[in-house]
């Protein structure tokens, strides 16, 4: 339990939480540019007949659930730092929800392109 009883300490756990969710955005970007690069690559070669998944596909597709586990720990990192605020660290009538509610959309529509990555050939 803090015993700082300052706001300050909510705050900084707060920019901590967007700062994984801006590393989660980063991975899952790369891990999609990564695994269009595949589909570049078979472009570039014209090698009739081969449509199938390569390294690239499987590594992107790594970082992109890299990323999302990043960004789901974070949530969880945050709620056993909240659990461990005083109400007086908390400024009245603040949202505390909100940052949790932008890593969860972002988890969502992750598991959104992964489906969508593997619905296509």
């Amino acid at each position: 339990m803090s015993d700082l009883n300052d706001p300050r300490v909510f705050f900084a756990a707060e920019r901590t939480l967007m700062a994984w969710n801006r590393t989660g955005l980063t991975l899952m970007a790369f891990g999609f540019v990564l695994e269009r690069f595949g589909l570049f690559l078979h472009v570039l070669r014209q090698t009739p007949g081969h449509v199938g998944r390569d390294t690239s596909f499987w590594i992107g597709i790594a970082f992109i659930m890299l990323a999302l586990w990043v960004i789901g720990f974070s949530i969880v990192q945050f709620r056993r730092v909240l659990r461990t605020l005083k109400p007086i660290e908390i400024p009245e009538r603040y949202c505390t929800w909100s940052g949790i509610a932008m890593n969860l959309s972002v988890v969502v529509l992750g598991f959104a392109l992964l489906a969508y990555l593997f619905s296509e050939l």
